[in-house]
């Protein structure tokens, strides 16, 4: 991902927060992909290799948008440090997010 579109990306995932729209920690994820919940996935570079595997076979298999994003970014923009991945609940917000991250390349 550009770093413009990390950019945007990030400052949009605190909102997200607050308005209660984002899910984070692995497991809640891959809950949240297996009951079509989840509208979009980000994942942190510094996942490791096994939460990768996990959330990206779980993507995959139920069609669900996966992005990258740098190291550290997912647990800054939304205060939580150490999360590694997490998904926006279908709706407007997560809509505004996939518009916002549509030309990147996906996982």
């Amino acid at each position: 991902m550009t770093i413009e579109a990390e950019k945007r990306v990030t400052g949009f995932l605190g909102l997200c927060m607050r308005a209660g729209q984002l899910i984070s920690g692995q497991e809640a994820c891959v809950e949240a992909i297996r009951t079509e919940e989840a509208a979009i996935v980000l994942l942190d570079g510094s996942a490791s290799e096994n939460t990768q595997k996990r959330i990206t076979d779980a993507c995959h298999s139920h069609n669900v948008p996966l992005y990258g994003l740098s190291a550290g970014a997912l647990g800054h923009a939304i205060g939580k440090q150490g999360r590694m991945v997490i998904c926006l609940k279908a709706g407007g917000m997560a809509d505004k997010l996939l518009t916002t991250v549509k030309d990147e390349p996906r996982l």
